[in-house]
């Protein structure tokens, strides 16, 4: 259950829907409660002066992964440049000056971290880095130790998703640390952003400044690759094809390879099923490391169901020796931590293959130490293991956390148990947390309740909740009372909230205002409102500007738009270029769209491919599109199946198009059923066919009458 901020075009018709809000990992801004003492933030904290200057500090403490060693023993080879070292950068000079947050996104060894760590040398040496440890204390006390600092720093969170949750990352931990001017520089996994991206926790990734890292790099990366003399990087330049320059180096692709064969009667399977539990724990979001006692329990479950005894593991000593060797010089599979503690080498939670067995879900819950953990493997399970969502956030709410409350609501209500949900909702409204308000609304105005739902929205955005704001324009709107919308809509465009610009635009579009609606939705366009996009191009292609209109369809269809790919589709249609537009209308993105089966079936019968137009024509009919069984008439009759034409068009009259009958009529002229085609004239007359009165006096002359009869029966034979 993802965003639901629909606004605008489709097909033609601009369209609202409402905004429902997902799972949230941002507690509200209330005072936080003393932390303890002894955790490791605070020790970390209290000594500034440990903190290390950006232009001493060392890569791999920075978390960088280590690479295959030099000839000459060297850990990590020269940083090549990538192409978005240029965007980084900006990005964090900006923040230095007025804070912000720079995220990273990509694969594991993707080089994230080598970037974003040569960026921050680069731009800002003189700083202290804060880097404070995951899990243990409360990130809005690294505010507050940055403030106080007494010199310029800049927040480093690698591995974001290790500091979100209750306690983590907060929007109001970034607020403070930006009114200090303390730049937030990031990285996060794509499997770990994508996962996280869909529910309230967009609250905080949003905020940042994304840059994507692709794990395969560009011609101009390998070209500067190539004039690098260290011999590592031209052998991962030889691999290029298959892996990631920066993936070569780390070894992943090498330790993937050796997990999966060592499952197997000669290699290691008690060795590879420790390897499997801890990557499965970590991609069920228990935070690691994790102890030699829980692997051992939980990979004993692995080898069974691996049929482990077939497969002779090695004895348990062993097993961990094999996991926890250093191959290539660069890492293992598991890394050792203190106090015998293991941890799985990312590369393999990234590319285990197939999901997470059910069973684990409920081993990492019953190894979870706090409701922090539960809250997160909640997030994790969402959307692939609803059922352990649900048991984790359950227990959150159990123990009176708003967060497992609000969760647990949105998680009932995507499921279908609306009391419950609404019951919940209201007890986080109660305590004043807006989002809670919202989707309170939301579910009401799905009832019916509209005055209810928009006194909730009001209360909402009365507590600085801008998407209510913007959901009781939307509800304002579809009510009919958009005098009242449109000013809230306009606050929001003045205050750089460009869903709200592109609703704006489109009531600006209905009052006829055509030059400012185009202007504002040219400024949510390049602000990367996909609604947008696609609304400029229905107003373009409108005003004739076709060109225009097909570069706009052709950019929102590439990002996922389904109905510009359809629209995209019709301009093609109409310009005569039959062969891309049967294309689009093929693409994946139109499989469930009736519009687009029934005009590639017209398409077909126009190209002259009637078995072809059969076949789409058919399956619109059965999607219910209600003009597919008048076109499968047409075709039937102008391929001489007269008798089904007259079944389809008794069918497609029956469903009261007024074109049917008057076909129908011509049909049974030409079969000499002359009385009833007269009643069919009549009938299509009178329901305003342009030809069927001329018709219809053409019959009576030819068949010796004058006037028109007063029977309005329906034809003989009702449909089919």
């Amino acid at each position: 259950m993802g965003e639901q901020n629909v606004s605008g075009g489709e097909q033609g018709h601009v369209v609202q829907a409402r905004d429902i809000e997902n799972l949230t990992i941002t507690p509200p801004a209330s005072p936080p409660e003393p932390g303890s003492a002894d955790s490791p933030l605070l020790r970390y904290l209290r000594h500034p002066e440990s903190w290390p200057v950006a232009r001493e500090w060392q890569a791999l403490p920075a978390g960088v992964h280590r690479a295959r060693p030099g000839e000459d023993g060297t850990g990590l080879p020269p940083y090549v440049p990538r192409d978005a070292d240029g965007q980084v950068r900006d990005h964090l000079r900006t923040a230095s000056a007025w804070g912000g947050m720079i995220l990273l996104v990509g694969d594991s060894t993707a080089g994230k971290t080598r970037t974003a760590f040569e960026a921050l040398r680069a731009v800002l040496p003189h700083y202290r880095v804060l880097a404070p440890p995951a899990g243990g204390g409360k990130l809005w006390q690294v505010a507050e130790a940055a403030h106080g600092g007494g010199e310029p720093c800049v927040l480093w969170l690698d591995d974001l998703e290790r500091y979100l949750g209750p306690d983590g990352l907060e929007p109001v931990v970034l607020e403070e640390l930006g009114r200090s001017h303390v730049p937030v520089l990031a990285t996060m996994r794509s499997k770990p952003f994508q996962n996280l991206r869909t529910g309230p926790s967009q609250q905080v990734l949003n905020v940042a400044e994304i840059v994507d890292l692709g794990r395969l790099w560009s011609e101009s990366e390998l070209s500067r690759a190539a004039e690098c003399p260290d011999p590592r990087i031209a052998d991962a330049l030889a691999h290029h094809d298959l892996y990631g320059v920066a993936e070569y180096l780390a070894a992943g692709p090498a330790l993937l390879r050796e997990w999966r064969q060592a499952w197997s009667a000669d290699g290691h399977a008690r060795g590879a099923a420790l390897v499997a539990a801890a990557v499965d724990l970590s991609r069920c979001g228990l935070p690691g490391p994790y102890p030699t006692d829980l692997l051992t329990e939980i990979h004993e479950r692995h080898l069974r169901d691996a049929n482990g005894s077939y497969l002779r593991p090695e004895p348990l000593a062993a097993a961990f020796d094999w996991a926890g060797r250093v191959r290539h010089g660069v890492t293992s599979m598991l890394l050792p931590a203190d106090d015998g503690l293991w941890e799985p080498f990312d590369y393999l939670v990234d590319h285990a293959g197939p999901g997470v067995p059910d069973w684990m879900w409920d081993a990492a819950l019953t190894h979870a130490r706090d409701d922090t953990d539960r809250f997160v493997i909640g997030l994790h399970a969402y959307g692939v293991r609803p059922q352990a969502a649900e048991t984790a956030w359950r227990q959150v709410h159990d123990h009176g956390h708003l967060l497992g409350t609000y969760n647990l609501a949105v998680l009932l209500a995507d499921a279908g148990h609306t009391d419950e949900a609404e019951a919940l909702y209201r007890q986080a409204h109660e305590k004043e947390y807006p989002r809670a308000t919202n989707n309170l609304a939301l579910l009401l105005r799905g009832q019916g309740k509209a005055a209810e739902a928009e006194a909730l929205y009001r209360q909402a955005a009365a507590r600085g909740y801008t998407k209510a704001a913007y959901n009781l324009g939307v509800l304002l709107e579809e009510l009919g009372r958009t005098e009242e919308a449109e000013p809230l809509f306009r606050h929001m465009h003045d205050q750089g909230f460009r869903i709200a610009t592109n609703n704006l635009a489109n009531l600006r579009k209905q009052a006829g205002a055509l030059d400012e609606a185009e202007t504002l939705y040219r400024l949510a366009h390049e602000d990367g409102v996909l609604k947008a996009t696609y609304n400029l191009a229905l107003l373009l292609a409108g005003t004739d500007r076709a060109a225009e209109a097909e570069e706009l369809y052709r950019v929102a269809h590439a990002r996922g738009y389904q109905h510009a790919t359809y629209n995209l589709a019709l301009l093609l249609a109409r310009q005569g270029r039959a062969e891309e537009a049967e294309a689009f209308f093929k693409h994946p993105h139109n499989q469930h769209n009736p519009n687009a089966v029934y005009n590639l079936a017209v398409l077909m019968q126009e190209t002259g491919y009637p078995e072809e137009a059969d076949r789409y024509y058919r399956r619109a009919s059965a999607a219910g599109h209600p003009r597919a069984t008048l076109g499968y008439a047409n075709l039937a009759e102008t391929t001489g199946r007269l008798d089904l034409a007259e079944k389809l068009y008794r069918e497609a009259h029956a469903q009261g198009y007024v074109d049917a009958t008057y076909r129908l009529a011509r049909l049974l002229t030409t079969t000499g059923r002359t009385e009833e085609a007269e009643r069919c004239y009549e009938l299509a007359h009178r329901g305003g066919h342009p030809e069927a009165l001329v018709e219809l006096a053409l019959l009576l002359v030819e068949t010796g009458r004058s006037q028109l009869t007063d029977d309005t029966a329906a034809p003989d034979d009702g449909p089919t």
